[in-house]
């Protein structure tokens, strides 16, 4: 049985550059920067002051008061961002087989701000035992999938996969095959991440990953600079409709475009650095090309991991450079996180966001905050620094690395 295509149909975006789809494709390709001083505590004491927040957000908005005591902030976008896609797909809830539709809606971490706050309650009372009863539920990575589904009755596969900042793309892959082979028709897809907090922060810190430009935020995520010194935490949400092609088309759905294939590998390197030669991201990319059927020449663009990080912002052109050599030269390379800083383990879902628009709209959004050439990278290799490029994007490739060498690659095309 030859494999059934896979398109995308609805989209769903909460980022630190707007709460919508449009407000976020707009912003990229204006290069407006998403960072600014921390809001949400006091960040004074820590080694970085500022990320990428979420504007204009209040869960009540959304939600009744009861309701928002249950769900984390993480689960909030996600249930938001889920309930954008769906509208803009069209479904007619009340006609389609929800036995036949899936929810797979990833998060690095899942819900730390209520991990924080519950043992930090603990720990400052008596050592009487007073948990919040949906502490556990609130926590845990695959409960956004669950209110998901049982929100809107979706009674097909539904999980979480947690493979730090690629489970979006994780999930986005999985969703892509289960539809192939049969085993759904629909499947909501994507992920959340609400990590701007005191122990996120000061984890990160500890670990030398974050930027410390205070006195700078705004140009603070330089991927490809010479003069990066570490990413810009960033928190909201991305989602994704994938459907069947015939079943898309019985039901006269908008198709943004087609989702061509999905590549995963293993660095097998570090617990948190990527294979400098990008071993690993030659593995996906090219694990990708073959599931999609695609030649090297195929690709016009990839948006890149590109976290503004020392070693990764070396490792991923050299990948790119290992598996396209010359060719990688007519490819418009970027990395939007130098605008949304970096949302973990939902990047993945908000760049094949930001790629399924560049396909659509023959866009391809800047690298900002590049000012000083990184001898280490080949000059040659076209970053799209400093302004969105206008040209035919007939395929997109969208990487995403996480801790633990995890790696997953998406392409999309013009349907």
């Amino acid at each position: 049985m030859a494999a059934r295509r896979v398109v995308i149909t609805g989209l769903g975006a909460i980022t630190p550059l707007g709460n919508t789809v449009g407000e976020y494709w707009n912003n990229l390709v204006k290069g407006v920067s998403g960072a600014g001083p921390i809001t949400r505590f006091d960040a004074s004491k820590f080694k970085t002051h500022f990320a990428c927040e979420v504007k204009n957000f209040n869960p009540e908005d959304y939600f009744d008061r009861k309701e928002v005591r249950k769900y984390d902030r993480y689960a909030h976008f996600g249930i938001i961002c889920a309930d954008q896609a769906i509208l803009d797909s069209g479904m007619d809830l009340e006609k389609v087989n929800k036995d036949r539709i899936g929810v797979i809606w990833s998060s690095g971490i899942g819900g730390l701000e209520t991990f924080q706050q519950e043992v930090t309650g603990f720990v400052k009372g008596d050592g009487t035992p007073r948990f919040n009863p949906f502490f556990i539920p609130k926590m845990i990575a695959d409960i956004a999938a669950g209110h998901i589904s049982i929100k809107y009755g979706f009674r097909g596969p539904n999980f979480a996969i947690v493979s730090a900042c690629a489970s979006s793309a994780n999930a986005l892959v999985d969703a892509m095959l289960y539809i192939r082979n049969g085993l759904a028709d629909v499947f909501v897809a994507g992920g959340s991440e609400a990590a701007i907090t005191p122990v996120g922060m000061g984890g990160f810190n500890a670990m030398h990953a974050l930027s410390t430009r205070n006195d700078d935020p705004a140009t603070a995520s330089r991927p490809f600079d010479k003069d990066r010194d570490g990413f810009v935490m960033g928190e909201g949400a991305g989602g994704l409709i994938l459907e069947e092609l015939e079943h898309a088309k019985a039901r006269g759905a908008t198709i943004y475009a087609e989702i061509a294939g999905g590549g995963v590998s293993a660095d097998a390197y570090h617990m948190t650095a990527p294979h400098p030669d990008g071993l690993g991201a030659i593995l996906a990319m090219r694990h990708a090309l073959a599931d999609a059927g695609m030649k090297l020449e195929d690709i016009d663009h990839i948006n890149t991991h590109g976290t503004s990080t020392p070693v990764g912002d070396v490792a991923e052109p050299k990948a790119i450079l290992g598996l396209f050599g010359e060719l990688a030269y007519k490819i418009n390379i970027n990395s939007t996180k130098s605008m949304t800083g970096h949302l973990l383990g939902a990047a993945g879902a908000i760049e094949a966001i930001a790629s399924v628009m560049a396909v659509r709209n023959n866009i391809v959004p800047p690298t900002i905050n590049h000012f000083t050439d990184d001898p280490e990278l080949d000059p040659k290799l076209n970053f799209t620094f400093h302004k969105a490029h206008e040209r035919v994007v007939n395929t997109a490739l969208s990487n995403t690395f996480g801790f633990g060498g995890h790696n997953a690659t998406l392409i999309v095309k013009k349907y």
